[in-house]
């Protein structure tokens, strides 16, 4: 039976450049092909947008300019409880470029590419409503889905 624990929040960034989304390999030594969106885990005392700010210096190299929510989206593992509620912000670079030599201090990120909304066909990525959120307008909820190995 799996153990109730508290929802984890987490901050995520939709940056569009030149009509291509910043996605991210976040698996550790590249074990999974499943990319999304740059960002982690909130931490006490500190801003939604001062978090991801954090979180994108740390994982790409960028600075970013957080601008407003577009997705809030939920998914769990029913086998372990772990529940993770990520909030997705429309973010706009203001320094630095992607540098395919950037090391994730925490060694969790291991690659970063944009990619052309058509690239998604291509490739794995979550949440499902990616796209809609970082193409469209205005602010998505994404029920909960269960987690994806």
């Amino acid at each position: 039976m799996a153990v109730k624990r508290f929802p984890r929040l987490a901050v995520r960034a939709l940056i569009l450049e030149r009509d291509r989304l910043l996605l991210v390999n976040a698996y550790p030594g590249g074990v999974s092909d499943l990319w999304c969106a740059p960002g982690g885990g909130v931490e006490p005392g500190a801003s939604l947008p001062e978090n991801l700010a954090r979180e994108l210096r740390e994982e790409t190299g960028l600075t970013v300019e957080v601008g407003a929510p577009a997705l809030v989206n939920e998914f769990h593992d029913p086998a372990t409880g772990f529940h993770q509620v990520d909030i997705f912000f429309r973010c706009r670079i203001t320094a630095g470029v992607i540098d395919p030599a950037w090391v994730d201090p925490a060694a969790v990120v291991t690659q970063r590419r944009f990619f052309a909304r058509a690239d998604l066909a291509a490739i794995r990525f979550k949440p499902d409503s990616l796209a809609k959120a970082a193409w469209g307008t205005g602010c998505h909820y994404d029920p909960l889905e269960v987690i994806v190995p």
